[in-house]
């Protein structure tokens, strides 16, 4: 299975488990995240949801051959369904992240409440790179935690930053010798599975109810022009220039 999913203690674990294709998520996994979030915050007996790769790789983001299959834009395909259950989560959730996390792989962790990245995490979103802009409402969420200057960095250039540079910025809680990531995140979700389960679900409501409908609100908006610059010709070229193992040439462009 592309997706591990377990309950144990109170904790549901959901693992990417695609390391051959460095955890590219297709749509099929994208279903599948979705519906053991959903399955998660029906389910009493579980405390706290955490979301984890393996040592080497969190996840390349999009499957870009699997993405490309399906541009809808439609509220209904996985990647959708996945975002508003991890958005609206009410659970307590928790990622762990070692290696690479591309694109959705970082933009998922802004909706996280508690987020713990090994020394050889890698965090990047290239939209601009493929011709897109933010998803998953990144472009409201990054400016609040990192402030407007450091995420105009991140957003605008696409590039790659480090572990130390992400715990700087606020968009991890703390950073861990990539041999003590999964042990220490599943003891900090063994704390939060033994607190008050309403207590919890009360404390992250109340420190997300000012922006709720903001990041609702921001992801319609971005979805639109994403799916807009999906079929625009800086898009193609972007892809294209992938799939041939070439530089892309955006000069052609206004």
């Amino acid at each position: 299975m592309d997706i591990l999913t377990s309950k144990a203690n109170g904790i549901l674990t959901i693992e990417f488990n695609r390391p051959e294709k460095k955890n590219a998520i297709t749509a099929a996994m994208y279903q599948m995240m979705a519906d053991a979030l959903n399955d998660g915050e029906k389910d009493s007996s579980v405390r706290v949801i955490l979301i984890t790769g393996k040592p080497e790789i969190f996840t390349a983001g999009n499957d870009l051959e699997d993405f490309l299959k399906n541009t809808s834009i439609s509220s209904d395909r996985p990647v959708a369904q996945f975002m508003r259950a991890l958005s609206t989560a009410t659970k307590p959730v928790m990622a762990a992240v070692a290696g690479a996390a591309v694109g959705i792989g970082t933009t998922m962790l802004m909706h996280c409440d508690l987020v713990y990245a090994a020394e050889n995490a890698k965090f990047s979103m290239p939209f601009t790179q493929l011709g897109l802009c933010p998803e998953f409402a990144s472009s409201l969420l990054l400016p609040q935690v990192a402030g407007y200057q450091r995420a105009a960095e991140k957003l605008l250039l696409g590039e790659a930053f480090s572990a130390r540079e992400a715990y700087e910025m606020g968009l991890v809680s703390k950073v861990l010798p990539v041999a003590e990531l999964a042990a220490f995140a599943q003891g900090q979700a063994a704390k939060l599975a033994a607190l008050p389960a309403a207590s919890l679900r009360v404390t992250k409501r109340l420190m997300k109810s000012n922006h709720g409908g903001a990041v609702e609100a921001r992801m319609v908006e971005e979805n639109r022009h994403f799916g807009q610059m999906l079929g625009a010709p800086e898009a193609k070229e972007a892809f294209t220039a992938f799939f041939e193992k070439r530089k892309p040439d955006f000069t052609k462009f206004g």
